[in-house]
């Protein structure tokens, strides 16, 4: 792999950001989606995306350039095209996949895709509906989730990799594909019949991935990257001897083609001796999540293989501290010889911002200690050139990077004492309630009087365009706070009015007043820190801008009290206070890499936890505290599960405990899998859970059942991630089945999610609809 006659280290990106600088991407999709441009131009932007992109890395100094890290929507949606497995409502005839089926398989066809406030995608479509979607490993990103079925063949049905391989060469670049793996692939699947196992599709996939390979051979690939991250999770013998197989077919079916097999997000651990007896010709290991491993994987791993050292991290923004990685891996490349060493980052740079270079408004000092993509790019690039010649050749750079690390970790906009004695000082009393539920919930009983099957939403109501709209204008600054306040109240006091207009219980002030519901917070707590353009994507065109948690958190003074006093000031129903929980805030930001995640998790909880008390100071009588992406956060192996729960649930007891038995503690989770969290669920002690589970038709509860869950739930009864609105009858129903599996004391009626992606020509009819349903259950109880 070395590009040159002396000897010397390769080095990798192994996958970059696609959207662009300017997110060009995500214009070019979305103008092409609404009938704007044509395909040919939406093509034409892919392509010059592309050659900026390999001119990017050429230019910083990176030797292996990757092609086909690019696309459209989905690597994993590609992988499907490319094999020929498309579900047969896409009406496909088995010729080249045109890029109409491929949106179709991505986003429904005639019909839409939505996504609830928590960022979550939701698909439906009123002609064919979009694949699922979930998240990629423990990322925020997302992927389309293949669909197997028994019967299932694949066929090579796109030329993709080998087109973009020779667009690539085309420009003067010799790359080194990208794919993602079979296993990782088939194992990422589903199917809709339980009588087989993916893995058993095997023999019919693997020869499509080595047709693949000849051809990229043919065009002059020397190596090809395949991803397997499945090589990081807990596997049993099946996906051990499916890995065996695949690359044993592989390498007697294409032996001129090398493959660098690439394992990113933990350690191989006990999948080690798998990895190593692989017929590859190298093998990629992330250092940034699992350094222990880098002594194992030297001593299991053949003499000739190329080993790729992920040092660099692809999934956080800090960074490296480049003279403390060199003093690691120098003895490793004087011992192994530099050709048999790549050096690149964990992952791929496609979880990492482009350019930090746009970023003109950051702190100097935070910005100083901040590498986006391209930055990465180059701190390999010096890495390299150290490796190569010495590191008096790259003095300055590495001083810098030393100076950098140094002011870091001693900065005062960092490290607050008083926030690490309060962390110190947290007592196991804290984390609990003065009662336990039974007690507690005697007394709010008695102070709400609420009817049966009491109804409210979630917390936020639709963000129209009218709203955004002024909120730009307050941005830019074209109106004043006063102007932008006035606007604000007018929409909450509507709001409230007609809440209780319709006969809702439990009220809600609607969240005019929020960007985003981490966003809002993190922008009035110290230790947070936001960007302008350092946009990540989440899947297709959807781009996050995760904020930066870089120094230790408080919150200088109350963040929602005033909004919570003006909208109970209006009416006498129970008015909620509406918190983002600490371990959301964490999961949807970039974190720190000098402290644990716990660490941070309990700092975020300790400021919530004030917010909390204020607001029951101010007379909140009901708080609550979203947890959206607690599931999300779970490490990838079971075997790290208890560790997190203990303290991602420890955290959201500490905001939530400092409270008297008659303030009700409500949360609100959206995803579709509680049994094997079901335990912390209990844990968390909330005295009101509200979770989505229209959709799955109340099976979802089946979970609450068998664990006896004892405190209060309202199972989601409509769906809002679709414009339909559903009748009385189909919430009865549903409310009838959730009757059956649940205490007519437990229950409450609510929307599965969050209001704020909707419009008001569904979301009144809906709820109008909703309060009539919890009518009908009191009227038959």
């Amino acid at each position: 792999m070395s590009n040159s006659s002396t000897a010397s280290v390769s080095v990798a990106t192994l996958g970059t950001p696609r959207i662009g600088p300017h997110r060009e991407l995500k214009t070019a999709l979305e103008s092409f989606w609404a009938g704007k441009i044509d395909e040919a131009a939406l093509v034409k932007t892919a392509a010059q995306l592309r050659a900026d992109n390999w001119a990017r890395q050429k230019a910083r100094g990176v030797t292996v350039i990757p092609s086909n890290d690019f696309s459209f929507y989905d690597q994993v949606l590609d992988t499907s095209v490319l094999v020929g497995a498309i579900p047969q409502v896409y009406g496909w005839k088995g010729d080249s996949v045109s890029l109409a089926t491929y949106f179709a398989m991505a986003r429904g066809a005639q019909g839409d895709s939505e996504t609830c406030e928590h960022g979550h995608a939701h698909h439906h479509g009123h002609g064919v509906p979009a694949q699922e979607m979930t998240k990629w490993f423990d990322t925020n990103y997302h992927y389309m989730v293949p669909e197997f079925s028994k019967d299932q063949t694949f066929a090579l049905s796109s030329t993709k990799p080998i087109d973009e391989y020779k667009e690539a060469k085309a420009h003067g670049y010799q790359t080194r594909p990208v794919l993602v793996g079979p296993v990782t692939f088939l194992k990422l699947g589903k199917s809709h019949d339980a009588s087989f196992s993916n893995l058993s599709l095997l023999d019919k996939l693997v020869p499509v991935y080595a047709e693949v390979l000849k051809r990229l051979a043919a065009e002059g690939a020397e190596w090809v990257q395949i991803d397997e991250p499945v090589l990081v999770l807990d596997l049993d013998g099946a996906a051990r001897d499916a890995l065996k197989k695949a690359y044993a077919d592989l390498a007697k079916a294409v032996p001129q083609v090398k493959i660098m097999l690439n394992t990113y997000f933990g350690a191989l651990g006990d999948n080690l001796d798998t990895a190593a007896s692989l017929p590859v010709a190298g093998l990629h290991i992330d250092l940034i999540r699992a350094p222990e491993q880098l002594e194992p994987v030297l001593k299991a791993v053949k003499p000739d293989v190329v080993l790729s050292l992920g040092v660099i991290d692809g999934r956080n923004i800090w960074r490296a501290n480049l003279p403390e990685i060199l003093d690691r891996i120098e003895p490793i490349v004087a011992k192994r010889g530099a050709n048999l060493i790549e050096i690149a980052p964990s992952c791929s740079l496609l979880h990492v911002p482009v350019d930090l270079d746009r970023e003109t408004k950051l702190d100097a000092d935070l910005k100083s200690w901040l590498a986006f993509s391209l930055q990465k790019m180059s701190e390999l690039s010096v890495l390299g050139k150290a490796l190569a010649g010495g590191q008096g050749t790259v003095k300055g750079e590495l001083a810098a990077s030393a100076a950098a690390a140094a002011a870091r970790k001693t900065s005062p906009k960092v490290h607050n004492k008083a926030v690490a004695d309060r962390v110190a000082a947290i007592t196991a009393e804290m984390a609990n309630r003065r009662s336990a539920f039974a007690g507690r919930a005697k007394v709010q009983r008695e102070r709400f009087k609420l009817p049966a099957f009491p109804t409210t939403t979630i917390g936020s109501f639709p963000q129209t365009s009218e709203v955004r709209k002024v909120r730009a204008a307050f941005t830019k600054g074209t109106i004043g706070q006063a102007e932008y306040d006035q606007f604000l109240r007018e929409e909450t006091k509507r709001t409230v009015a007609w809440q209780e207009e319709i006969g809702l219980d439990v009220l809600v002030h609607g969240e005019f007043e929020r960007n985003d519901m981490v966003q809002y917070f993190g922008e009035q707590l110290s230790g947070f820190a936001f960007t302008q353009h350092a946009w990540v994507q989440s899947y297709g065109s959807r781009c996050v801008r995760p904020p930066i948690l870089f120094g230790d958190v408080s919150r200088p003074k109350p963040m929602t009290v005033e909004w919570w006093k003006y909208a109970q000031s209006l009416t006498k129903r129970p008015m909620k206070g509406m918190l983002t929980g600490p371990v959301t805030i964490l999961n949807w930001s970039f974190v720190r890499d000098d402290i644990p995640r716990s660490e941070s998790c309990r700092q975020i909880a300790l400021a919530i936890r004030d917010e909390v008390l204020d607001l029951e100071k101010a007379g909140a009588t009901m708080i609550q505290i979203d947890e959206a992406a607690l599931r999300e956060g779970l490490p990838l192996r079971r075997s790290e599960w208890i560790t997190y729960l203990d303290w991602a649930v420890g955290s959201f007891r500490i905001t939530a405990s400092g409270v008297a038995d008659e303030t009700q503690i409500h949360t609100h989770m959206c995803y579709s899998e509680f049994n094997d969290i079901i335990d912390a669920i209990g844990a968390m002690d909330a005295d009101v859970i509200s979770i989505e589970t229209s959709r799955s038709k109340m099976e979802l509860l089946d979970a609450f059942v068998n664990y006896k869950y004892p405190n209060e739930i309202g199972p989601g009864v409509y769906d809002i991630h679709s414009p339909r609105v559903p009748d009385v009858s189909e919430m009865t129903e549903l409310l009838s089945l959730a009757r059956k599996r649940l205490t007519g004391e437990q229950l409450w009626i609510n929307p599965d999610c969050g209001l704020k992606t909707r419009g008001w020509a569904e979301v009144r009819p809906a709820l109008v609809n909703m309060v009539e349903a919890a009518r009908e259950m009191r009227a038959r109880a």
